[in-house]
């Protein structure tokens, strides 16, 4: 561990070490960017004063499960999750490293 801390430049691990921390930070940034265009495209989910005295029995109610709105709502967690487990595994390589 004491060996990475004073490592040089042109040191292996030094150099595994940032490509790995700037491969993390692109993939973060991209899955984030990703994040926000599918929050975007989702519906929202309040009906504000219309919801009071509004049906919400659809042909789409009923099949949620298939619907664009579900879709996007997976891929959203999905892209949450790759987000939480990439800052995880930076966070941990970081310490296990410096």
């Amino acid at each position: 561990m004491m060996q990475l801390m004073a490592a040089q430049l042109g040191d292996t691990a030094w150099v595994v070490y940032w490509v790995f921390n700037i491969f993390c930070f692109i993939a973060i940034f991209l899955a984030a960017l990703l994040g926000i265009i599918l929050v975007l495209f989702q519906k929202s989910n309040s009906d504000g004063i219309q919801g009071i005295t509004a049906s919400s029995e659809t042909f789409f109610g009923k099949n949620r499960g298939r619907s664009i709105e579900s879709k996007l709502k997976k891929w959203s967690w999905i892209v949450l999750g790759v987000i939480g487990v990439l800052a995880i595994v930076q966070y941990i390589v970081q310490i296990i490293l410096i």
